[in-house]
């Protein structure tokens, strides 16, 4: 969810700046540990904090939903969530009482697979029976899993995402079914054994940070499955999924904290809420304390608002227009996050889809958290890494035009002849990428109404060399070499006047 680009040539663009003599050398953070914190707590005003460079500048990171889930391995097809969380007019639409019901009972997502084999009715309810008996409980799935972690090597996951060109990668390190990836001392009463034998954490962490990227944790503060189990169907079954008491809100804020004191990541990525009675911005403080350009997510207030974030989440829904604040967007290749062996090879979309959504996202000041799904084995199925593979290849050659870069003026346009295009700016202000999101259907490409007359045009495709331009009333046209190899998104670099 690949090795066409030499590994160390990309390894080499992931570490150095792009100049205007090398512009086809991807724009990135010399590679170096973040800074550490005293562990004095920040405390300054928390919503007038700046945004780390870094994770402005980063744009692409990788999601990694493992654990027992990946045994089972499946989850129903019926219902799409590009469609669902987007369409209003869709019967299915997410947001209304019978979309939520729909979603828990046709649940796309294989990770909730514990949920979704104890609805009675569910397609997973009649798969698991079929498959794996009424008599077999989802926690002998944790043990299987366990069993075969042997065969897991973080550094092959990391360099495969460090070549799709990920700045950053944020594993799953509690899903809703409350299983560890990690090797917790945080006590939790009956549940002792609901953990990894291997420290994935730790050794993930490791091995991404010696690829020059930066590490982050998601945690399901707001379901856990162990402390509030299924199912959960109904609309009210739905308003009880964080479980209440002061227990967990201790227990979630324990983890939190074991996890920010042990791994030090550069992300805290939760998901769904966090606990009633918890104190999310006291944790943000003491991590900022630790972590001094570290970012916390949005999703740690559910109906709640004024809680602090350093940006803000959509799933599957990518924004119409540019925000001023920071956005990530966050999806799996296919129709869920975990892996489902159920998935068919149309649900990934055509080639060039995930490039193509790259600098949509980017364009509309957002970063793209993609997710990988991998076997219960550690193995990345081969849709997942041909699409890792096209995303790394493609910002081989055209990374000055993502990262590091801000949004322009407007976020797109189309050429003369339709083609949508997306615009880009580099950080100084100085150059705009306007990016085609479709291949040109003649020798030139018209760019109308762009607004100003550029002193230079060049194609990174075309190795970065200068092409001929000119402009006619508010209409630039760029002559394309011949030659150009096929790209799901042609880059245009136009320097602007001085």
């Amino acid at each position: 969810m690949l090795r066409r680009l030499a590994r160390s040539l990309v390894a080499a663009a992931l570490c150095v700046a792009c100049n205007d003599s090398d512009p086809g050398l991807l724009a990135g953070p010399a590679c170096e540990a973040a800074p550490a914190g005293d562990g004095t707590p920040f405390a300054g005003d928390l919503a007038s904090r700046p945004l780390p460079s870094w994770y402005d500048d980063a744009k692409l990171g990788i999601m990694i939903h493992w654990g027992p889930f990946a045994v089972p391995a499946w989850a129903e097809r019926t219902l799409d969530p590009e469609v669902i969380f987007t369409d209003t007019t869709s019967p299915d639409y997410f947001l209304t009482p019978q979309g939520v019901e729909r979603f828990l009972r046709a649940n796309p997502y294989s990770e909730w697979y514990r949920n979704s084999m104890a609805i009675e009715g569910s397609g997973t309810f009649a798969h698991h029976r079929e498959t794996w008996g009424a008599d077999f409980p989802y926690e002998r799935f944790g043990k299987i899993f366990g069993e075969g972690l042997g065969a897991w090597d973080p550094g092959a996951w990391s360099d495969l995402f460090r070549d799709a060109g990920a700045r950053y990668v944020v594993l799953v390190t509690k899903h809703h079914d409350g299983y560890q990836l990690w090797p917790s001392d945080v006590p939790h009463a009956g549940r002792e054994d609901w953990h990894a034998p291997r420290d994935v954490v730790g050794e993930l962490s490791e091995a991404v940070r010696r690829d020059c990227m930066r590490m982050g944790v998601y945690y399901s503060g707001g379901i856990d499955w162990t402390f509030a189990p299924p199912p959960f169907a109904t609309v009210l079954d739905a308003l009880r999924l964080t479980p209440p008491g002061p227990e967990y809100a201790s227990f979630v804020d324990a983890q939190w904290r074991e996890l920010v004191d042990r791994y030090r990541p550069s992300i805290l990525w939760n998901d769904i809420d966090a606990p009633a009675g918890s104190a999310p911005e006291a944790l943000f403080r003491d991590y900022y304390g630790v972590v001094p350009d570290g970012v916390v997510n949005d999703r740690w207030d559910g109906a709640k608002v004024g809680i602090h974030r350093d940006f803000t989440t959509s799933e599957f829904t990518v924004e119409p227009a540019i925000r001023d604040a920071k956005w990530e967007h966050v999806r799996g290749m296919a129709r869920g996050f975990g892996y489902n062996g159920n998935d068919q090879p149309g649900d990934y979309g055509p080639p060039g889809k995930f490039v193509r959504l790259l600098v949509d996202v980017v364009s509309k000041n957002g970063n793209l958290l993609l997710n990988v799904g991998p076997r219960a084995d550690g193995s990345i199925p081969d849709e997942q890494q041909r699409i890792l593979g096209e995303l790394g290849d493609w910002l081989g050659v055209n990374g000055e035009a993502i990262y590091g870069t801000r949004p322009w003026t407007r976020f797109g346009g189309e050429t003369g002849d339709g083609i949508p295009v997306r615009f880009t700016r580099s950080a100084s202000g100085d150059r705009v990428f306007a990016i085609l999101l479709g291949a040109p259907s003649g020798p030139s490409v018209a760019l109308p109404g762009l607004g100003f007359a550029p002193r230079r045009v060049r194609l990174p495709a075309d190795g970065g060399r200068a092409a001929s331009f000119r402009v006619e009333g508010d209409t630039l046209t760029v002559d394309l070499p011949a030659g150009l190899p096929d790209s799901p998104a042609l880059v245009l670099a136009l320097d602007r006047p001085a």
